[in-house]
Order: structure tokens, then sequence, then C-alpha cells
């Protein structure tokens, strides 16, 4: 890791920039820079959110000027160490795969060439890292995806997208926690809450986790409490992916 940079975006912000790229080998690094500004900063945080390779940190301006709080974050990240692995939680999805809950699933398998059963069996064939929580409560970027299955973001994002969608965009993947506008890659569905406000820190995933996704029946979604309705049937516009 090269030195962080530290960026004012606000009279009450940071941005920490750790690295310029992304990539998985990132997240220890990550992690362990997380820790340290919550411990730095203490009852003087407000907020602290990381994504793939910043950490914006929110702080009290009453408890801290703008040069008190750029010595808390270099003193916080002097002789930094990358957190050890395992730290995180290991999350198994069911997820219900079908064009009806999926639209994009068989035009992903076009551009893979082969079946939507393979697009299934590469989706599940690994663990992906939750890198950032962002764009609506819960929803958390996951990455990264094979090249195969990478795939543009709709020209035309829908109006609406159901809760529980599970989606491909470009090498990353996620799922809506609620029902919101998106405008990524539709493939499946699972019946999981990921966001609850009676759960702690209302989110099911947190930056470091890892989710492995798991292909159930129609029933079994049903059964776990999933709502099979086709998303062509929730008022979505018609939209293409962009070439």
């Amino acid at each position: 890791m090269s030195d962080p940079s530290i960026e004012t975006v606000g009279m009450d912000s940071l941005i920490v920039r750790l690295f310029d790229n992304i990539d998985e080998e990132n997240m220890p690094w990550m992690l362990a820079a997380d820790r340290a500004l919550r411990e730095a900063f203490g009852e003087a945080l407000i907020d602290l959110v990381p994504s793939y390779t910043t950490l914006l940190v929110h702080y009290d301006i009453q408890r801290l000027d703008l040069q008190a709080a750029r010595a808390r974050v270099s003193e916080a990240l002097k002789g930094l160490t990358p957190a050890t692995s395992g730290e995180g939680q290991r999350h198994v999805i069911p997820v219900w795969y079908d064009v009806s809950v999926g639209p994009e699933l068989e035009r992903i398998a076009e551009r893979l060439g082969g079946s939507q059963e393979d697009v299934i069996a590469r989706h599940c064939a690994r663990d992906y890292s939750v890198f950032a929580l962002g764009f609506a409560p819960g929803y958390a970027f996951m990455g990264r995806l094979d090249d195969e299955l990478a795939t543009p973001r709709l020209k035309t994002p829908r109006q609406k997208v159901a809760a529980g969608s599970v989606a491909i965009a470009e090498r990353q993947t996620a799922v809506y926690p609620t029902l919101s506008p998106g405008g990524w890659n539709i493939v499946g569905r699972t019946p999981v809450a990921l966001f609850g406000r009676d759960r702690e820190g209302y989110s099911l995933f947190r930056p470091g986790d890892k989710v492995r996704f798991e292909a159930i029946s129609r029933e079994a979604f049903i059964e776990q409490g999933g709502d099979p309705t086709p998303l062509a049937e929730r008022g979505d516009i018609p939209t293409e992916a962009q070439t």
C-alpha cells in the first residue's frame, strides 16, 4: 500500500485515499484503516463510509477542527498493517434464477455463448467480497465477477426493481435490498431480507464479508418467503443493455 492521501471534501469531511485501483487485495487494508480511524476519532466521529479505494470520514466540527482531524487520520494510519483474513462473516444467499424474475439471464447466456445453466453455475461458483455499501440502505457492491460474466449496465434504468433482485453490472454483483429504480442486469431473486431496522447495523452485509450465491428451485424460494411475481408485472419499462 502506498502512502495514503487526505483530501478535504467539506468543512466536516475528509476523504482518505488508500488505493487508485479496485482490487480484492485492498480489502484487508481497507478494513484495518476503517478500524484504526474509528478508534482514533472516537466520539468525534459522526460517520465513516469505506468504498473500494477510499474512506469518507465525517467528523464533529464542534469537537475537532480541520487541522486536528487531519492529524488524527495521519496518526491512525501510521504503521498500519492489513487485517487478518476471516474477519468478516460469510453468507450463503439462496437465489431462484429464472427469466421471470431475472429477465437478463437469457441475454447474458447469449453473450457467454452458453446456456442459462452455465451463467447460474458461474455466478454460484465463487465467494464474492463485499467492498462497500451504498446507493440504497443495505445495497452491497460485491466482486469481482469472472470476465465472462461481465455485462454492461442497462441503457435505460428500470423504474422499479423488486426487493431481493440479484444483479450484475460490469464485474460487480449485488442484491437490491428494497424496491427501487435500477440499471443493473437482473438474473434472479432471493427470499432473504437484506435490510431491516431491527437488525444491528440495519444491513445483513458489511464491508469485508464474503457472499456465496446458491441456486434454489421456485418451490424452495416460495417456501422461504420469496415473492415469485414476475418482474414484468411490476410496471418496469422495456430496456436493453449498453453495447
